[in-house]
This record gives C-alpha cells, sequence and structure tokens, in this order.
C-alpha cells in the first residue's frame, strides 16, 4: 500500500539538537517541509556516511524551507553519546530524533520488528502533514542527500505549480511538462 498523501500521526519525541535535548510534536512540522531521514542505529557503518552526507547539505535544504530529521529507534541519549563520541556526526545541526518506543517508525511503516530498528527510509513530508514522496532502501545500501535534495526541489515546485510535472534528472530552472489530453493520446 502506498504511503503517499498518508498523514503522519500525532506524535511526541525526543531529540537531540544543537547540544540540548528536545521535545518534538507533529504540530512544530506542520507549515514546512520536512525530510523524515530513518536509519538503523546508532554507532554503525554505512549510517554515519549517510548522516555526514545530510549534514553536508543542511543548509540548502534550511534555504529551501526545509528542515531534516534523522530518526532511529535509538534514544536521545545514545544520540548525544554518539555525537559525542564521532567526528563525522559532530557536524550534525539538525535534530536527531529518538524513537525507542518505534511509534513513528511503525507510522512510517519502516519498523523491523525482529530486530528493533528501522529500515533506512527517506520521506517527504509537505507543509500538512502529508507524505510527498518516499524511498526504502536494504539496510547495506547507502543513500545520497543531492538526489533527496532534487526530490525535495521537485516536490514544492509541482506543489506551487500544480499543472506542471518534473521529468526525470528535472533540476531548478529546467524544462518542466505540462499534461494535456493532447500529450496523452502522443504517449
Amino acid at each position: 500500500m502506498s504511503m503517499i498523501n498518508k498523514e503522519i500521526k500525532d506524535f511526541k519525541v525526543q531529540a537531540y539538537h544543537e547540544d540540548e535535548f528536545k521535545t518534538i510534536t507533529k504540530e512544530d512540522i506542520l507549515g514546512k517541509w520536512s525530510v523524515f531521514f530513518f536509519y538503523p542505529a546508532d554507532f554503525t557503518f554505512v549510517c554515519p556516511t549517510e548522516l555526514e552526507d545530510l549534514a553536508d547539505k543542511y543548509e540548502e535544504f534550511k534555504k529551501a524551507g526545509c528542515e531534516v530529521y534523522s530518526v532511529s529507534c535509538d534514544t536521545h541519549y545514545v544520540h548525544k553519546a554518539w555525537k559525542d563520541a564521532s567526528d563525522r556526526i559532530k557536524k550534525i545541526k539538525y535534530p536527531m530524533i529518538a524513537d525507542p518506543t518505534h511509534a513513528l517508525a511503525k507510522d512510517f511503516k519502516v519498523y523491523i520488528k525482529a530486530d528493533g530498528i528501522a529500515e533506512r527510509g527517506s520521506f517527504i513530508v509537505n507543509p500538512e502533514g502529508k507524505i510527498v514522496a518516499y524511498e526504502v532502501n536494504a539496510g547495506n545500501v547507502g543513500r545520497n542527500a543531492d538526489e533527496l535534495f532534487r526530490k525535495v526541489q521537485a516536490c514544492q515546485f509541482v506543489a506551487e505549480h500544480g499543472d506542471e510535472v518534473c521529468p526525470a534528472k528535472w533540476q531548478p530552472g529546467a524544462d518542466t511538462l505540462r499534461p494535456s489530453l493532447d500529450l496523452v493520446g502522443q504517449l
């Protein structure tokens, strides 16, 4: 079953952000674009490479009006310990959400019950709190922050220009497509 246009459930979680423990709720994400970036666990192998890649791109996400939330089933205390111990994770400026009860992982359908961890899932959530794009990867395949950012930009573009669609490899400023009955008949 597709997650597109699914409104995320109300939530209240702890996060480690800006060297503090903070509470984040659904109310905090409404009214702006968000990325929920699920990963299996702190102190692992592929995860720090992905989170560092995302940290390197974070300012561009912010300039585009999009907040990034990394999410694992670890506690906020483990997030702090990992950030204290890892040079890669020290680069992170975005909130690191703790999901030890698995509520978010279950809502986004990335929870692996047998292992107590989340799949690698990237979810773009619009300002109304609805999922508009997502991708779930196998645990041994890392993601690319540049491509995730491109997808955020494309989702923002089509939300603003409802009669246009973005073709493969679309970049801001590139041509878009305007579906019409004439064009559909040629396909």
